[in-house]
C-alpha cells in the first residue's frame, strides 16, 4: 500500500489570505497543492468581470500567489492542482506557462475542459427548451434573466487523468469543490473509476478542507477557547482506503478538532447522502476519532455510485442594484428610524415602485452600555430592478435629500454609488451525454470518461433516540450546541451538533421543524424545512428551502449567504432537559 498522500489547501474562496500558499509550502512536508477559487457568487463576479474586459473571466490572485513559489514546487516535486481558471481556465494555464517561462523552469502545465456549455444553452434557449431549477422546478425565462455563462459541475476524474500525464500543474475551470483533493488523492494511490468506498472517504476530506480555515477553526461557533491569531490553513493526510486525517502545519493559529472538522461536515449540504459527479458519499457511515492535538481522522465512510446527471450552474442577469445605508445617533433611534424610513419611501414611490426593495433597522440591544461612540442606530435601503435607471440615481438622489431635512444625528456611511449588475445562480440537472470533458496537456487532447453512473438511492430514515423529559426552565441553544450555516442556490442550511454526546437526545427533542419556524416567523419564511439527521456524528443538517429567494447574487437581505443564521439560532431559548 502506498504512504498517505499529504494534500494541502491554500484557498477557501477567490479573496482568501495571500499568503496562505506560501505558508502551506514552506511550513512543512506536503505533496500537493490545492486550492478552491470558486462558489456560486464567483462564477457571477467573474462573468461581471468578463462582460467589462473580454481577458478575464479567472481568479487574478492565483498566478501572483503562484509564481514565487515555482522554484521549490519544482525541486520538491509537489503538484498544484487549482480551480482558478474560473470561466477560462485556458487563458489562466497559458498565464502560468508564461511565467514558468520566464523562469526558466521545466514544469508541465494541463488544463482541464468540458465544463463550458454556454455554446449549449444559447441553443437551447434558442429551441424553447425549458432550463429547470434543480431546486425549485420553476423554469429560467431568459428574456427577464439571460444567462450570461453555463458551467457543469465536474468531478475529479479530470484531475487524475492530468496528473496520470504527469502534469505538475493543474488548472480547472468548474468542478466541484472537492475535486481537486480526490483527484489528487486517485491519481496518488491508482484508484479506479468505481472504488467507491475510497472516493466516499477522499470526498468527505476533500469537502472537509476545501474552505480553507473552517476546518481549522475559523468561523467556530466555540471561537472563545481558540487562538484566531493567523489561524493555519489545513492538510488532508488521505490513506488508500479513502480515510483521512485532518491536521494543520505545527505552530499554526486556530485548531483541528471533533468540533471543527463537524462544523465544515455539515457546511452546505443537505441530506446524509452528499452527491457528487464522482460518487455519493454517506456522511451518516462516517466516524470522527481525535488522534491528537490538530489531528481528527475521518473513516467508514461508504460511497454509492453517483446519479447519471451533471449540475450545471447556470448565471444569469437579474437586474441591477444599489444599497444605501443611513445613521442615526442618540435616543429613541427606533423610533427616528422608523420615521425615516416612511420618509423614504414616500420620496421613492414605495417599495412597489422597484421589483424587489427592502430596508433593515438595526439598533443597540436593549439593556447595552450607552456609549457616544455605538448609540448608533443603522437604517438599510436596497433596491433591485431591471431598469439600471430606477436604481441608479433615481434611487440615491431622494434619500440624499433627507441629509438635512429628517430626524436629528442623521447621516448616510457613505456617498451615493452607481448601480451595479446583479447575476443569480440558476441550477440544472443535465445528462452527462451532454458534458464530454477533456485535458489539454503537452500539445495533446486526452479524453475522459465519465464514471459508471446508477440512480441515486434515498437514504432510509435513521431510527432516532426517543424524546427525553423537558424541564420548565429554558436555556440558550448555543451553550450546548455548534452551529455552521450557508447557502445552496436559493436554499439556507444549518448543521447543528452537540458539544457533549450525552446531549444528542436532547437536541432531537428540542430541535425540530416547528420550533425553526417559530423562530423564523419574524422573517415571514414559509418554505419548507427538512431535518437530516446524522447519528454518529451528533448532528442535525436542517435545510430551508427557498430562504434565500433567488440566490445570494439577487438577494438583498443585509444577510445574504445565510451566514449569520447559525449563530442567530444558537442565540435562542429551548427548554432545558429535565
Amino acid at each position: 500500500m502506498s504512504r498517505r498522500v499529504r494534500i494541502a489547501n491554500c484557498s477557501g474562496f477567490y479573496g482568501d489570505r495571500r499568503t496562505a500558499a506560501a505558508e502551506m509550502v514552506r511550513g512543512g512536508p506536503i505533496d500537493v497543492l490545492t486550492g478552491d477559487w470558486l462558489a456560486e457568487l464567483t462564477m457571477s463576479i467573474l462573468a461581471m468581470d468578463r462582460m467589462q474586459d473580454p481577458t478575464g473571466g479567472f481568479a487574478r490572485t492565483f498566478l501572483p500567489q503562484l509564481a514565487p513559489l515555482l522554484p521549490e514546487l519544482a525541486e520538491r516535486g509537489i503538484r498544484v492542482v487549482s480551480n482558478a481558471g474560473g470561466l477560462a481556465p485556458r487563458a489562466l494555464a497559458d498565464a502560468v506557462r508564461a511565467e514558468i517561462d520566464r523562469q526558466g523552469l521545466a514544469l508541465k502545465v494541463a488544463v482541464v475542459l468540458g465544463d463550458d456549455l454556454s455554446a449549449k444553452v444559447r441553443g437551447w434557449v434558442a429551441d424553447g427548451r425549458p432550463l429547470e431549477n434543480a431546486q425549485t422546478g420553476d423554469p429560467l425565462d431568459p428574456r427577464r434573466n439571460p444567462p450570461l455563462t453555463a458551467n457543469a459541475y465536474l468531478g475529479c476524474a479530470g484531475v487524475k487523468a492530468a496528473l496520470d500525464a504527469e502534469a505538475d500543474i493543474v488548472i480547472t475551470g468548474r468542478v466541484t469543490d472537492a475535486a481537486v483533493v480526490m483527484g489528487a488523492a486517485a491519481w496518488w494511490h491508482g484508484w479506479a473509476p468505481d472504488a467507491w468506498d475510497a472516493l466516499a472517504g477522499a470526498l468527505a476530506a476533500g469537502h472537509v478542507i476545501e474552505c480553507g480555515c473552517q476546518a481549522t477553526g475559523g468561523n467556530q461557533p466555540f471561537w472563545e477557547r481558540l487562538d484566531l491569531r493567523a489561524v493555519g490553513f489545513p492538510i488532508a493526510e488521505i490513506e488508500a482506503d479513502g480515510s483521512a486525517v485532518i491536521t494543520k502545519h505545527h505552530g499554526t493559529g486556530g485548531r483541528v478538532d471533533r468540533h471543527s472538522v463537524t462544523a465544515q461536515l455539515l457546511y452546505e449540504i443537505g441530506s446524509a447522502a452528499y452527491v457528487s459527479p464522482d460518487v455519493v458519499a454517506r456522511f451518516d457511515t462516517l466516524t470522527l476519532e481525535e488522534e491528537g492535538r490538530d489531528r481528527v481522522r475521518i473513516s467508514g465512510t461508504r460511497g454509492a455510485p453517483p446519479p447519471p446527471t451533471l449540475k450545471l450552474g447556470i448565471t444569469a442577469q437579474a437586474g441591477w442594484r444599489n444599497r444605501m445605508t443611513a445613521v442615526i445617533g442618540g435616543r429613541d433611534g427606533l423610533a427616528k428610524a422608523r420615521l425615516v424610513e416612511e420618509l423614504a419611501w414616500e420620496l421613492l414611490g414605495g417599495r412597489e415602485a422597484f421589483e424587489d426593495a427592502r430596508s433593515d433597522v438595526f439598533t443597540r440591544e436593549p439593556g447595552a452600555p450607552r456609549l457616544p461612540v455605538d448609540d448608533l442606530t443603522l437604517v438599510d435601503f436596497s433596491v433591485r430592478d431591471p431598469d439600471p435607471k430606477k436604481v441608479g440615481t433615481r434611487f440615491t438622489a431622494p434619500l440624499i435629500e433627507l441629509a438635512l431635512a429628517s430626524v436629528p444625528g442623521f447621516t448616510f456611511t457613505t456617498g451615493p454609488a452607481k448601480a451595479r449588475p446583479v447575476g443569480v445562480f440558476w441550477p440544472v440537472l443535465v445528462d452527462r451525454t451532454e458534458v464530454p470533458v477533456t485535458v489539454e496537456v503537452d500539445g495533446r487532447v486526452l479524453d475522459v470518461p465519465h464514471p459508471p453512473c446508477a440512480p441515486t438511492v434515498p437514504v432510509e430514515r435513521v431510527d432516532l433516540p426517543g424524546p427525553v423529559p423537558l424541564a420548565d426552565s429554558t436555556e440558550v441553544l448555543g451553550e450546548r450546541v455548534g452551529a455552521r450555516s450557508g447557502d445552496k442556490g436559493g436554499n439556507a442550511n444549518v448543521g447543528f451538533w452537540v458539544r457533549d454526546p450525552a446531549d444528542w437526545p436532547w437536541l432531537c427533542t428540542v430541535l425540530t421543524a416547528d420550533r425553526l419556524r417559530g423562530w423564523l416567523a419574524p422573517a415571514g419564511f414559509g418554505g419548507a424545512i427538512t431535518l437530516h439527521p446524522l447519528p454518529d456524528l451528533h448532528a442535525i443538517n436542517v435545510v430551508l428551502h427557498g430562504y434565500l429567494g433567488l440566490g445570494v447574487g439577487a438577494n438583498l437581505a443585509p444577510d445574504p449567504q445565510a451566514k449569520c443564521l447559525g449563530e442567530l439560532f444558537r442565540s435562542q431559548d429551548v427548554p432545558s432537559r429535565r
